[in-house]
């Protein structure tokens, strides 16, 4: 595995993960490692950074796709920015084993690396999920769910079966978080636009569940705040089912199970089932030499430098984000440590890139990462939203302004936050737009079909391939 001659001979700071945290911590180190003669390298699997509060909003339809990324290159553009799978940290050689595009391994060197990976999507082993569920932690999940749900509208307007149309207009998300009370919000305001504009079908033809295995949603409100949630969500048709979790999928049957006394709490079928119950820290962290705490975390300490698992710290090792398990100095983290979300991403990632430099150069102080939340924000639709932001209590068009307004500000570069805004006016202006964007899962069959091919089946066909 030789080293690729494309890339810098320049002593790298190499920075694994371009999300919120890793795009942070470039951002702010590559001049000043440029102008001390190295280089910041980036590596992802993506060219882009996908800022992931965003995506209900992309299934809702309220926000471009393209405009919820930040291309990397156009944004770093003082970084190498390299497009691969990390499979490999040595730190005791102070090397990288990349993974290319086309399945290539080759070394990189570093003198620094910053772990940025960031967090996967925690599915448990419920039969059938995997085989007939979704996530909603990249673009490209937000853009198929939103096209599927769009598609099931349409299939289900000419279906003539009862039992088929009822399965097709179910809609379920499974997780009360954040995550999931922003998506459910989205999800049926989108379906009830949509059904508005077809003649054939009614509102009541249409099924949204939210699915929540503790007895509420949402922990980082108020319990009162979550309740009014709950109360609100079920005035606009939407079912709250708490204390209830998916024990099993197969064939898009969902069979439910009580977790108060484990009885069995029905059953029914749904053609779109998203799980947003929760996350995992990324794989990488166990393909590394440092230690990794029960939660798969990368251990680091308060300066956000990686612990050598004896007190001590790993030199020119850093982390932070999702991957890691930093110390939440405040007293109020579960367990201790700082939750996974672009609030403390984004400031650690600030902090930690001023301790690099402070180690490695001399400027400034090595500092300890202290941050108390300034509380939170959701937006559930159009006019719709819950938070408390510095521990003030807000809701309905107040919460949903707070919520657009901050996430604005902390989306990555004016450039993408003017997009963003221009969306938002654009749909104040001529409202919801419900175009369906058909075949993403098959989108060579037009070709095929005039090659004279056989077409590729979609997940939804229920025509043999051969009748194509």
């Amino acid at each position: 595995m030789a080293i690729t001659p494309h890339l810098s001979p320049k002593p790298r700071v190499l920075v694994i993960g371009g999300g919120y945290a890793g795009y942070n911590v470039a951002k702010r180190l590559q001049k000043k490692i440029r102008d001390r003669g190295g280089i910041v390298t980036v590596v992802d699997p993506n060219s882009y950074l996908t800022y992931q509060p965003f995506l209900p909003e992309v299934v809702g339809g309220s926000i471009e796709p393209r405009h919820a990324l930040v291309d990397l290159r156009s944004h770093l553009r003082h970084s190498e920015i390299v497009q691969g799978k990390v499979v490999e940290i040595n730190h005791e050689a102070k090397q990288a084993i990349i993974e290319s595009p086309e399945g290539n391994n080759f070394e990189l060197p570093y003198e620094d690396v910053v772990v940025t990976a960031g967090a996967d999507t925690r599915v448990f082993p419920i039969e059938g999920l995997g085989e007939n569920g979704i996530g909603l932690k990249r673009i490209e999940e937000a853009v198929t769910l939103r096209s599927q749900i769009l598609e099931r509208i349409e299939s289900a307007a000419l279906m003539t079966d009862a039992e088929q149309r009822r399965r097709a207009l179910t809609f379920v998300v499974v997780g009360g978080g954040f995550a999931g009370a922003e998506l459910i919000g989205e999800i049926e305001d989108l379906v009830r636009t949509a059904i508005s504009k077809n003649p054939r079908l009614a509102q009541s033809d249409a099924r949204v569940v939210l699915i929540e295995a503790m007895g509420r949603i949402m922990p980082e409100v108020t319990e009162e705040q979550a309740i009014d949630v709950v109360e609100e969500f079920r005035a606009r048709g939407i079912e709250v089912l708490l204390n209830t979790s998916l024990s099993s999928a197969v064939d898009s049957h969902l069979k439910l199970l009580n977790m108060s006394d484990q009885s069995d709490a029905g059953s029914f079928y749904a053609d779109t089932l998203v799980w947003t119950a929760g996350v995992a820290a990324n794989k990488l962290a166990h393909s590394t030499d440092f230690p990794v705490e029960e939660r798969g975390r990368i251990e680091v300490t308060p300066t956000l430098q990686v612990s050598d698992g004896e007190g001590g710290v790993a030199e020119g090792a850093w982390a932070c984000g999702d991957v890691a398990a930093v110390p939440d100095l405040t007293g109020d983290g579960p367990g201790g440590f700082c939750v996974p979300n672009a609030q403390h991403a984004g400031r650690q990632a600030v902090r930690l890139a001023d301790n690099l430099m402070a180690v490695r150069f001399g400027e400034g102080a090595v500092e300890e990462y202290y941050h108390k939340s300034m509380g939170a924000v959701a937006g559930m639709g159009v006019g719709k939203g819950i938070g408390n932001p510095l521990g003030v209590e807000i809701s309905g068009v107040t919460a949903w302004l707070a919520h657009r307004a901050y996430h604005n500000y902390a989306m990555p570069s004016i450039e993408r936050s003017s997009r963003v805004l221009g969306n938002w006016i654009n749909e104040l202006l001529w409202g919801k737009d419900t175009t369906q964007l058909k075949e993403l899962e098959t989108p060579f069959n037009a070709f095929r079909d005039a090659a004279g091919l056989e077409a590729i089946p979609g997940r939804f066909d229920t025509k043999d391939s051969t009748d194509a």
